[in-house]
């Protein structure tokens, strides 16, 4: 192949279309979530995905639940940045203590890169400070706890004032601290602490995608998809759809 084709055959995959939510089959324009469209290119059964143990046995779950999390939370134009990683969640699966790094990972590095702005943002200079820190899970629980306790204060005391504005942050930090305690569980909450900051934090999207593409490194790597062959799927994919809705 060469550079050139790669080159036209990897731009055609980026135009598919990803949308928020489950679906039956693609559309003519694509229409599927990340982790559908990742079979396809892959040649797998197509499947919709409504939920992470919907995906095949060797797709990381972990990365999966963080992949449909960020599908499902982000705005469109955003969503499309996940077609970058449609050839590198198929094949993915590790051992369960690859998978438990990745979890870590995701959650950590969420409190470490996300949450800080956020807490900046909402005059909480001291627990950004904390966040960024934060050497393992043990030390990110605990700052989370009072971030939610101290985002729920100033979301009260802000409302009283009808300080609309500095209430709807403050209600953020709480949420986004929540979410970030059951990341450390459940990876899909770590796209939800990216759901939280992203109206407050220029650049959030590009920070999770950023840590996808770091948890993706971690362990075992998906093997490599030809990229023509790829296309070529999502193509027959999108055609077979547009004949059997014509």
């Amino acid at each position: 192949m060469t550079e050139r084709s790669a080159l036209d055959a990897f731009d055609t995959i980026l135009n598919w279309r990803l949308l928020k939510g489950s679906h039956a089959f693609p559309g003519p324009d694509g229409g599927t979530c990340i982790n559908e469209a990742a079979i396809v290119a892959a040649g797998l059964p197509y499947r919709a995905i409504r939920a992470t143990e919907d995906c095949p046995p060797c797709f990381s779950r972990p990365l999966a639940a963080y992949a449909l999390g960020l599908n499902d939370a982000m705005p469109e134009a955003e969503r499309q940045g996940l077609m970058a990683f449609v050839l590198r969640l198929s094949g993915s699966a590790d051992a369960p203590e690859i998978e438990a790094a990745r979890t870590a990972f995701l959650a950590l590095e969420s409190v470490r890169r996300i949450l800080p702005p956020l807490l900046d943002g909402a005059g909480l200079p001291a627990l950004a400070a904390r966040c960024e820190t934060a050497r393992d899970a043990g030390t990110a629980l605990a700052v989370l706890r009072v971030a939610e306790m101290q985002g729920g204060a100033l979301s009260h005391a802000a409302a009283c004032r009808r300080a609309w504005a500095v209430g709807a942050r403050a209600s953020a930090v709480a949420r986004t601290a929540t979410a970030a305690i059951r990341a450390f569980t459940d990876p899909r909450c770590a796209a939800e602490v990216a759901e939280g900051a992203a109206p407050f934090s220029e650049g959030t999207w590009t920070l999770a995608l950023g840590l996808l593409d770091a948890a993706l490194q971690i362990g075992r790597q998906a093997p490599a998809i030809d990229l023509l062959s790829a296309r070529d799927r999502l193509e027959a994919a999108r055609i077979g759809a547009h004949i059997k809705s014509g």
